[in-house]
């Protein structure tokens, strides 16, 4: 898959945070706030991908924290995040304030997605999808929302320090479409996925109804029956 980085160096010498990365696919997705940190006890580098903070407890009952947005497979994952170390090399070693890679030429980058539709009194969300691109990279979290006069598409985003004019939080995508081309195309993608699961859904629980229709049907005939006697020979 063909990508370019761009890494920052934290100055701060505080905490195990050392930098920076932002990954774009092609020149049409971007993926933000990728951590290069650093482990204390081995003095070793890695790379963290961008978190949210779910719903589920582990056994401490402390909170867990999933990935946004990780490579799929172990070959990608090692090539992305060697890379990202590498530019970050780049920065410190020649002492410039940004790091840079590129993999080959910019292009649309393929993609697939899947939607999960579903229904939640009170709430706005309409459905969950996941975008996967190039069967090397998947995205989590992607939101369908119903807005005041339409559905629409949310990316993944996090909670900054600022507010608005009105006095509330605001949040910023944390991997989005960079292009108006690619990002009518991938929000065009997951509401036709999104339209054509709720249907499959529906139809799904339509026929579910009408089996327990039936089975209540044929219940209440046998429980209809006249009592008879049982002859004995």
């Amino acid at each position: 898959m063909k990508y370019s980085i761009h890494v920052n160096e934290v100055k701060t010498k505080e905490g195990n945070i050392k930098g920076f990365a932002t990954v774009v696919f092609g020149d049409s997705f971007k993926i933000t706030n990728i951590a290069i940190l650093e482990n204390p006890e081995r003095h070793q580098l890695f790379v963290s991908m961008p978190r949210y903070r779910s719903s589920e407890r582990d056994e401490n009952g402390g909170v867990i924290f999933k990935d946004v947005c990780n490579p799929i497979t172990k070959e990608f994952r090692e090539e992305l995040y060697d890379n990202i170390l590498e530019a970050y090399e780049h920065v410190i070693n020649q002492e410039k304030e940004q790091g840079q890679i590129e993999k080959t030429q910019s292009e649309m980058p393929e993609f697939s997605v899947k939607v999960t539709p579903f229904e939640r009194d009170g709430s706005n969300v309409c459905g969950l999808a996941r975008i996967y691109f190039d069967n090397q990279f998947i995205v989590n979290n992607v939101s369908i929302l119903q807005g005041k006069d339409k559905l629409f598409v949310a990316m993944p985003a996090y909670k900054t320090k600022q507010i608005d004019e009105q006095g509330k939080a605001i949040y910023q995508d944390v991997c989005y479409p960079v292009t108006k081309e690619f990002r009518e195309k991938l929000y065009g993608e997951v509401m036709k996925t999104y339209e054509e699961e709720k249907e499959k859904k529906q139809e799904e629980q339509k026929e579910t109804k009408n089996d327990l229709q039936k089975e209540k049907e044929k219940s209440g005939q046998f429980q209809s029956l006249p009592d008879r006697e049982t002859p004995f020979r």
